[in-house]
This record gives C-alpha cells, sequence and structure tokens, in this order.
C-alpha cells in the first residue's frame, strides 16, 4: 500500500487510472474540472516517460462525453466520465438510457454536486437522478473512500451491466486528506459487445432491457444490505442517526460531546437498504438523517417506515433546508451547543466577485453598453461563465443567466414576443456547449436579435481549460449554421477600439434580422500563465 494526499477528486481520478481505465471524458464544471485536470496530467507525465496512459479528453458537453464514454463501453473497455451536477441535466438522456442498455466494460459517472450553490446556479441532488434510472449510486464520506468506491465501481458496473453514480459534494471534491491506494490494475480489455441487440433501443428491445432492468432491482438491494459500504451499529435504544456522505464525518466530530452514543446507520450504496433502515428503527425510538442537499433518505424513510416513526432531518426543519450540511448544524441537531471560535482580530472587507483587470469581457460589455444607449430597454440575456459577472456593479449589464446556452434561445423568445433589442451574450465554450442549436432556430427564423459570441479562446472561469475550436473557426462554423456574412462580423475587443466596436454592434441591433457578433480578444489571465510556462520552458528566471 502506498499513500498521497489527495483531493477528494484526484482521488475519484487516481482510482480510475488504477482500475485501468481505456479513457475519461468531461465538460469542465466547478466542483468537478480536478478529476480530469489530473487523468489529462497523469496523461503528460506518462507520455513524457513514454509509459501507457488513459486517453483524456474534454468534450462540447456533457452529453457528447457521455455518449464517447458509452461507445468505450460497448468496445470492452473501461471509462470514467466525470461532470458537476447541471451537467447531469445535460447528460441526462443518455445517462438514463444507459441503464437499459447491456454495459460491458465498467462505466462509471461521477458527479459533483454543490450544495451552498459556490458556484452554481441551483442546489440539485444527482442522487435523485441516480434513483430514476434505477440505478446504484455510491456516496464516499471521504476521501480514502472515494478512492475504494470508484475502485469497486467499475467492477460493480461489470458485475451488474448497468453504470455506476460516484456522487459527491464540494466539500469532499475539494478538500484533501491522506489516501491509502493499492497496486494498480492493467487496462482492461474485454472484448467488444457480442450481443449488439442489447445496444440497440427500439421500443421492442427497450421493453425487454427495461423489464431486466426492474427484475435486477433486487440484486441491487442485496448488494447495499451486505457491502461495508453501508454499516449499522445498533447502540443506544433512544437516537438513531442515518448518516451519508460527509454526514457521517460531522457526526463523528460530535460523539465524544454526546452523553449516550447513539445507533448509527452510515449509508455510502444506494438504493437505500431498507433491511438495514427498518432494523435500525426496530431499535430506536427516533431517527434523525444526516445527509447534505436534497432529504433524499427522509424522504424515504416516510415511506418505508410506520408513520408513527418520529424522522427528523432537512424535511421536518431539525435541519436547515437548504445549503450544505456543517458541522454546526448537525451539532444543533444532535441538541449540542454550537462550538464557539476566535472572532477575528480585523475586519476584512467584503471582496465581491468581479472581473479581472484587463479582462476583454469588460470592454466587451463597455461597447455593448454605448451601443444601447438612447434605446428603449429591451433584454440582454447572458449566459454561464466569467461573464455573468457583469451582472454586478459597475457594470450591470445583463439581465438574465439561467443555464448554459439559454441566453441565445432567451434572446429569440423575447424578440418574438415583441420586446426590442433583444441581444444574447456567450461564451465561446458556452457557445459550443450548447449555443449552437439555439442559434439554429434563429437562423430559420431569421429572428430579430443580435448575438455577441464573447470569444477568449479558454473555459475561464474552470481554470483555462481551451476550448474545442479556435477564434478562427467559429465565425466559418456561424456562417455554416445560415447566418448572413453581411451580419457576422469579427470585432477586436480592446480599450481603444470600443467607439469603434460600439459602432459595429448598434449597427446589428438596429438591423431588423439576425446579427452574430464574434467580440474576440484572449483571456488575460490565460494569456499571461502561458507567457509564464513558455518563459520557464526557456529557463528563463522570472
Amino acid at each position: 500500500m502506498s499513500a498521497r494526499v489527495l483531493l477528494g477528486d484526484e482521488a475519484v481520478a487516481l482510482a480510475a487510472i488504477h482500475a485501468g481505465i481505456t479513457a475519461a471524458y468531461a465538460y469542465p464544471g466547478t466542483p468537478s474540472t480536478e478529476i480530469t485536470e489530473s487523468i489529462l496530467q497523469f496523461a503528460r507525465e506518462a507520455a513524457v516517460a513514454g509509459r501507457p496512459a488513459p486517453h483524456a479528453a474534454w468534450c462540447a458537453n456533457e452529453k457528447t462525453a457521455y455518449e464517447a464514454a458509452l461507445g468505450v463501453s460497448l468496445a470492452g473497455r473501461r471509462a470514467l466520465v466525470a461532470m458537476k451536477h447541471v451537467g447531469l441535466n445535460v447528460a441526462a438522456d443518455p445517462f438514463i438510457n444507459s441503464a437499459l442498455v447491456a454495459i460491458h466494460g465498467g462505466l462509471v459517472v461521477a458527479v459533483a454536486d454543490d450544495p451552498g450553490m459556490h458556484s452554481s446556479q441551483n442546489e440539485q441532488d444527482s442522487r435523485v437522478l441516480a434513483d430514476f434510472a434505477r440505478i446504484i449510486c455510491l456516496e464516499p464520506k471521504d476521501q480514502p473512500q472515494a478512492y475504494a468506491m470508484t475502485r469497486e465501481a467499475f467492477e460493480l458496473s461489470e458485475r451488474f451491466h448497468i453504470p455506476i453514480m460516484i456522487r459527491l459534494v464540494t466539500r469532499l471534491a475539494h478538500s484533501r486528506a491522506t489516501v491509502l491506494f493499492r497496486e494498480p490494475d492493467a487496462e482492461r480489455r474485454l472484448s467488444p459487445a457480442q450481443h449488439r441487440r442489447d445496444w440497440i433501443l427500439l421500443p421492442g428491445n427497450a421493453r425487454r432491457r427495461w423489464r431486466d432492468l426492474l427484475d435486477r432491482q433486487r440484486l441491487f438491494q442485496e448488494f447495499t444490505a451486505a457491502t461495508p459500504f453501508n454499516e449499522l451499529q445498533l447502540r443506544d435504544r433512544g437516537l438513531g442517526v442515518i448518516a451519508a456522505g460527509v454526514g457521517r464525518n460531522y457526526l463523528d466530530e460530535s460523539l465524544d460531546d454526546l452523553a449516550v452514543v447513539p445507533s448509527v446507520l452510515h449509508i455510502g450504496a444506494y438504493p437505500i437498504p431498507a433491511g438495514l433502515v427498518r432494523q435500525l428503527a426496530a431499535h430506536v425510538e427516533r431517527i434523525l438523517v444526516l445527509e447534505d442537499d436534497y432529504p433524499v433518505i427522509e424522504h424515504a424513510l416516510r415511506g418505508l417506515l410506520p408513520h408513527t416513526t418520529k424522522i427528523r432531518g432537512r424535511e421536518s426543519g431539525h435541519l436547515p433546508a437548504d445549503g450544505e450540511l456543517t458541522p454546526d448544524s448537525v451539532r444543533v441537531a444532535l441538541g449540542l451547543r454550537v462550538r464557539r471560535g476566535q472572532t477575528a482580530p480585523i475586519n476584512v472587507p467584503d471582496r465581491p466577485p468581479m472581473l479581472c483587470a484587463g479582462c476583454p469581457h469588460l470592454d466587451t460589455f463597455h461597447a455593448l453598453q454605448i451601443a444601447l444607449t438612447g434605446l428603449p430597454r429591451g433584454l440582454v440575456a447572458s449566459d454561464i461563465g466569467c461573464y455573468t459577472l457583469a451582472a454586478l456593479p459597475p457594470l450591470e449589464a445583463i439581465d438574465s443567466c439561467v443555464c448554459m446556452g439559454a441566453s441565445v434561445g432567451m434572446a429569440r423568445g423575447a424578440s418574438e414576443a415583441g420586446l426590442r433589442p433583444a441581444v444574447a451574450v456567450i461564451g465561446d465554450s458556452t457557445f459550443l456547449h450548447s449555443g449552437v442549436t439555439p442559434l439554429m432556430d434563429a437562423v430559420a427564423s431569421d429572428t430579430d436579435m443580435t448575438l455577441v459570441i464573447a470569444d477568449n479562446e479558454v473555459v475561464a472561469m474552470t481554470g483555462a481549460q481551451p476550448t474545442l475550436l479556435p477564434s478562427s473557426r467559429l465565425r466559418p462554423l456561424v456562417l455554416g449554421l445560415g447566418v448572413d456574412p453581411a451580419h457576422c462580423h469579427v470585432i477586436d475587443v480592446h480599450p481603444r477600439r470600443t467607439a469603434e466596436n460600439a459602432a459595429v454592434i448598434r449597427r446589428e441591433i438596429e438591423h431588423h434580422g439576425l446579427s452574430v457578433i464574434l467580440a474576440v480578444r484572449p483571456c488575460i489571465e490565460a494569456a499571461k500563465a502561458k507567457n509564464f510556462s513558455a518563459k520557464a520552458v526557456e529557463g528563463v528566471v522570472l
């Protein structure tokens, strides 16, 4: 056994490598990004040393990433696909349907949820979608378990012929602990799937595969009843605690302060082990559920147990209904006092998020605001990315931000409802992720709207990953969709060109029809990092 200090994301990545994956696919999204970053770094180091390594790649979006991983599985190899919780919405079509095919090479989907919305537009619990798909979900409590569960997940996938979900949360994904790991397996190579009929979801086949998936639910329940990832410890007959994921850590931190140690059922594998739950309920007077995000377990208990059972948790109001589970909120639910901390001797001023000094998005929005001067208030629909910070002072330049790609469709709908001017602002990576298809809709109806693609050449918000297409290929793509070349412009966003760019934007806003403007300039932070790396390679002392 060897040991390393790893992030939760890194533990998942290392386990996938050690499980012998052939490939890993993802779209960057906090807090899941470091999973794929770690595999890419491993691949780069292996290439330098002449060692074999799995293929790793960023994809256009989570749906295309998931479908690539499915292809690897059909070919008889193991694959990992990683995303954040809202990314699973994008991949929901292949994800749900992949539970019906006969998964061949092990397929693991690592999903990082973000309770508390540190870098997301909603709180969402991926356990709900795992249950919806009728598959097994593993939820680690810490980094060592993230490694162990991911290694086993590939075996389970091949044993039960389903995708397996590893569900992380932000605190686990982005905190570190010492992880013991065992020797890696060689790349797993099965022969390609022979029964291709089990991969063709025509209605007749799909009905048969659905019936088969339902029949295997008993096997999944038998697994979760026996796995050490679900552990029942019967002690006190008063209080029983069901702890899932990081909730178990917060419980353990408070045990020394309790007069009586409660009975505990730790749940790390789903479907919920109904038999273990009933054993706990028969032993105790009341149950407290500690789970991060939605009250998934708590809600299920109300259908598993008699209505007279006293169940406490998020749904009952004994824990906060939103935000992250915390050591303090757990202490309160256990009837303990919140620990008093030290007060900082100085007042630290608030530091709200803001666009970096020199960010090209600043110049894009300055030009857009000048262009809109004197016009009626219409809509500036924005999207997911650094440029969403234009909602804050001093710019306050956007009116909406809903989900990846929504800016284009919302501007189209607003225009067709009579709102003018209708402007959409979207980043280059987000445009490739999910802005191309709504632009096709706008082309088909020649919608009276202006789309501004803010092209800074990277996925800046998640760490400056490269976009799939360079700037030089975006205009041909837009023209290929049918946008009129006379109303498709590339502008160089720079403070010296603000007035000139504003004039171009104003002309296209006044045009009664569809127009697209590509506002191009590299991300300042990515450019600095690239320059630093280049000088380091040359041996320049900085």
